[in-house]
C-alpha cells in the first residue's frame, strides 16, 4: 500500500477529529466569555445603598380623655311621707318664721368679734336701769381703803337671751379691783337684749360703771 493510499484512508478520521476540535473551541467561547462579560456587567451596575435606621417612638393607643358625666336624670322619691301634690303655689311663705342666726365659724356661743358692727333698732337694757348696776356692785376694800374713785367702761356682748357672755374692760384703772367688780356688777344685772325688726339679737355694748365713796 502506498503512502498516497494511506493517507487517503486517515483522512475521514482527522475530519471528524478538527470537527470535534471546533466543537469544542466554540462551546468554551460560547460558556467562558460571555459569563465573564456578565459579571463584569453585574458588578458596574450594582451600587451600595446605605439605608439609615430612624427609632419610631412608641404611641399609647389607649385613650386617656376624660369622659363627660352622664346628665343626672331625677327620680321621683319613694318616701309614702311625701305629698306629691304639694307644688310651691300651694306652699303658704307668709307663716315662715326666719331661724336664728348662726354663729360664726369658730365661735359657738354665737359671740361676734369686739368690733364688728350690727345694726339694732332698740340696745341692750338693765333691768331698773343704772341704779340696778349699782346696786351690784361691790367696792373692792383696797379702793376704799386708797379712797380711790372713778368710772370704768366695760364692753360686753349681750346675747339675744339677755346673758352677758363676754366682758372687756375698755378704761379702767388696774391695780385697784375696780375693773374685775365691774365687770362682776354687770354681770350680776339682769339684762333686756337689743331688738332688730321685732327680732332679739346678740350685740356689744359699752356700759360705764361709777364708783363713788360716801
Amino acid at each position: 500500500m502506498s503512502e498516497y493510499q494511506k493517507f487517503k484512508g486517515r483522512g475521514p478520521f482527522r475530519t471528524e477529529l478538527a470537527i470535534v476540535a471546533v466543537l469544542i473551541a466554540i462551546i468554551t467561547v460560547l460558556f467562558v466569555i460571555p459569563r465573564n462579560n456578565r459579571e463584569t456587567d453585574i458588578t458596574e451596575q450594582t451600587k451600595i445603598i446605605f439605608i439609615e435606621s430612624v427609632d419610631v417612638p412608641l404611641v399609647d393607643p389607649i385613650d386617656r380623655t376624660i369622659p363627660k358625666p352622664k346628665p343626672v336624670i331625677p327620680v321621683m322619691s319613694e318616701d309614702p311621707d311625701i305629698d306629691i301634690s304639694i307644688t310651691l303655689e300651694d306652699m303658704d311663705f307668709d307663716t315662715y318664721e326666719l331661724s336664728d342666726d348662726p354663729p360664726p365659724p369658730g365661735d359657738p356661743d354665737g359671740i361676734t368679734p369686739p368690733d364688728s358692727f350690727v345694726v339694732y333698732d332698740e340696745p341692750p337694757e338693765a333691768v331698773g336701769g343704772v341704779a340696778a348696776i349699782a346696786r351690784n356692785i361691790d367696792y373692792p376694800e383696797i379702793a376704799k381703803e386708797a379712797g380711790i374713785e372713778g368710772t370704768v367702761i366695760v364692753q360686753s356682748f349681750i346675747d339675744k337671751k339677755g346673758n352677758v357672755l363676754k366682758s372687756i374692760i375698755l378704761k379702767g384703772m388696774e391695780g385697784t379691783g375696780l375693773n374685775e367688780a365691774a365687770i362682776e356688777a354687770i354681770e350680776k344685772t339682769t339684762w333686756k337684749p337689743a331688738v332688730q325688726r321685732d327680732r332679739n339679737v346678740g350685740v356689744w355694748i359699752a356700759i360705764p360703771v361709777t364708783f363713788k365713796l360716801n
